[in-house]
Parts: structure tokens; sequence; C-alpha cells
């Protein structure tokens, strides 16, 4: 017997028939003699229809009024999915985040989990009974509930599984698995059986869709061992029960994978935006100057490129952020001109950013070299390159987005893992 956390997000969730599938997942694994807690998202397209709700109501809105109101939409689904459970003989309740309870800080809208207290749903345990409980939402120190953000389920689930002491959690979604890439940019990307935190981390952040970014985190701080899986794969199909190799893809501590590759899976980011400042005056704390603003107007500053003129005297300094910020960015560094000094401000939108993944990267040379052979000998022009143990990021112009990820992925032989 082993104790299982099981997620399911909107789409597995999104009508009665789905919860009722849903409900079969969850009881083959009850059948095994397994204690199970589920977490659920809202049905899909829910979350945003009482976010437009909310902004309907007012643009400018208490933001714990809108957490008061984009959680109903997991309650709804804790407790259809509980009511086709107990229809199916199995012992069910539903559960909100205060109940457990999940604590989190005070940021509404966007809350991060202090501490979950797991003694009660252990209980729960104890008499077998299921646990299903609503995801995305917790209670804040001024006690009333809170939000995760978006994706927030994901990192529910995770939190969830870590103070149980649970043998897995089971993410379970719309695709069978993490693959080598988007299939549907390259139709041969494979699905692979085991990822390690870290390279699951960084394809997350890198625009991989499978997971939150901030789940797999938790996941790897207390190692608890992820599997993604299909909500749609048959409940009951062969293997299914299989509590070692369930179908789906692992995500699980270095040690656990005997042969590392040295790429992984290929990762890109579309809406990418490239800021440059000309002639900007070379001196201690000029970056601090330029920089810190845009921490504090919420800017997320990626990659960095600086060139310094000959003499000395002046630098251009050039970066990325998500297209979406240009504005923000824009009006920020205004401010600061005359503090900083630069004559001249550039901005272009539209470029991506391309990924390579793998942990093999510490212990072998070159990889970074095939990358750039395998791209220029498909004339794309590499604009910004950044570096990690594990990643390399390359900024390339948006139209060639899909041929840099074929390009690379074929070049490392993902297609044949």
């Amino acid at each position: 017997m082993a104790r299982i956390v099981m997620k399911f997000g909107g789409t597995s969730v999104a009508d009665i028939d789905r919860i009722r599938n849903v409900a079969r997942h969850v009881k083959r694994e009850v059948d095994c003699g397994h204690e199970v807690a589920v977490v659920v998202s809202a049905m899909a397209g829910k979350t945003n229809e009482l976010v437009e709700l909310t902004r309907a109501a007012s643009p400018m809105h208490d933001a714990r009024e809108y957490d008061a109101i984009v959680a109903s939409g997991e309650l709804v689904s804790a407790g259809l999915l509980a009511i086709v459970l107990q229809s199916m003989g199995v012992d069910a309740r539903s559960w909100q985040g205060w109940q457990i309870p999940v604590k989190t800080d005070n940021a509404h809208g966007a809350a991060r989990i202090a501490e979950i207290n797991g003694e009660r749903l252990i209980e729960r345990f104890g008499i077998g009974q299921v646990a299903v409980i609503a995801g995305f939402q917790g209670v804040a120190p001024d006690n009333r509930v809170s939000t995760l953000g978006r994706g927030g389920s994901d990192t529910s689930a995770v939190a969830i599984a870590a103070a149980v002491n649970a043998d897995r959690c089971d993410i379970y979604t719309d695709v069978d698995g993490v693959y080598t890439t988007d299939p549907r940019i390259e139709p041969k990307a494979t699905r692979l059986a085991k990822v390690s935190f870290e390279e699951m981390l960084e394809m997350a952040s890198l625009g991989a869709k499978v997971l939150q970014v901030r789940s797999v985190e938790l996941a790897m701080v207390h190692g608890v061992r992820t599997f993604v899986r299909s909500s749609f794969d048959e409940p009951y199909a062969p293997g299914m029960d299989d509590f070692d190799n369930p179908p789906g893809t692992l995500i699980c501590d270095e040690e656990e994978i005997v042969e590392k590759q040295n790429v992984t899976g290929i990762a890109y980011t579309r809406d990418e935006a490239q800021i440059s400042l000309r002639r900007v005056q070379d001196r201690p704390g000029v970056s601090a100057a330029i920089f810190g603003p845009l921490a504090d107007a919420g800017i997320n500053v990626d990659m960095i490129v600086q060139n310094v003129s000959g003499d000395g005297k002046f630098t251009d300094m050039t970066f990325t952020i998500p297209s979406g910020d240009v504005d923000k960015a824009l009006l920020a560094l205004e401010k600061i001109k005359d503090e900083v000094g630069y004559e001249a401000v550039q901005s272009e939108t539209g470029l991506v950013k391309v990924s390579v993944i793998g942990i093999g990267m510490r212990s072998h040379a070159g990889v970074a070299a095939i990358a750039f052979r395998a791209l220029a000998e498909k004339g794309i022009n590499i604009r910004a390159i950044t570096t990690s143990e594990i990643k390399i990021s390359i900024l390339i112009d948006g139209p060639y987005c899909e041929l840099a990820v074929r390009t690379l992925h074929d070049v490392y032989g993902l297609d044949k893992l």
C-alpha cells in the first residue's frame, strides 16, 4: 500500500463526463489499496470567466475579493468529484484550502504557501476516506481565502504531497508525459521516461507548459517524486495500476536516472523583446542603476549582453524581457535617463528564445558548439546567448522558431531516445 496525491487539471474536469472519468482513475488507485488524496483545478474556462466577471464589476478591485471570487471554481470541481466518487461506492469528502489548512502569505492573487499541516488528511487516510481538495487556494494571515496564481493547483498538489509524506504525486493533464520538445512543432518528439528535477525546472521556466515552475521547485526541495500522466488514458488499461512504472514521465532526483543524456529536451519561449541602451557611461553602479528600477517595476530581465567601447568610457547594454513589458520598461528607463546617462534606447519585439537542456552537459564538452554550427548551417542568426551548467539559451528572430527547434532536436538525436 502506498500514499498518492493525484492532481487533475481543468481540461480533465471540464464536464460531468470527464469528472466521471477522473473518478475512475481515483477508484483504480483506491481498489489497489492505496491511500489517496486528490487535488482539482476549476473546470476548463471557469477561472477565466470568473476573472472577467471581477473585472466587469470594477477594473480596480480589491485583491481579497478577487481571491474570494476566483477560488470558487475549484470548490465546484471538488464537490462534484466527491459526489461522483460517492456514487461509485468510494468514501470521499471535498476540502477547501482553509480546512486543511493550507497557510499562505498575504500576497492575494499570487500567494506563496508558508505551511501545510497534513495531520487532518492523514487521519482521513486512516479511515479509508479520499480527500478531494480544491487546488489553487489557501488561507492568508488575514484569515481570508488566498489564491496561488495561475497554475497554482500543481503547486497545491506537490505541497500537499510533501505535507503528508506521499510516495508520489501524479499530475494528470491532457498530455501523456514530458516530451523532448513540443510535438506540435516536431512530430518526431519522443516522450521521456524520466526527467531530473533540475531539467524539468529549466524546461518549465523556459516555455514548457506541462508543469508550473513553483510546483517543480517544491518537488525538488522536498524530494517529491512526481509523475506527469494523461487523464485521457483508459483508467483500467493494462499497466495503469503498475505502481513503479505507470505510463507517463517521472520527475525525480538525478541519482535515479542511470543513463544521463547530453541533451534531454528543447524548449522555446515566444514573444521575447530586446532592449538596447546605447553609449551608456561605463562606471561602477551603472548596472544597478538600470536593472534596479526594472526590478522594482516587476519586469523580469533575462539575457544581458554588455559591449564596452575601445576607450572604456562607454558601453552598450542589451537585455531581453517579455514583449508585454516593453512599454513599462521604456517608461522606467526614461525616468532614469539623466542618472544613467545613455544616449539612446532601442527596442524590438517578436523575438524567440530557444533553449537546449540536459544534465549531461555538465560532463560533456562541445554541446554548445553543435548548436551554433547547426543553426549557422540553416542561416539562423544568433542575437544573444546565455548558459548555465545544464542549459544553453539562444535568442533568434521569431520567424525562425520552428526551424530552430526542429534543427536542434535533430542534431542532438532526440527522436532516437
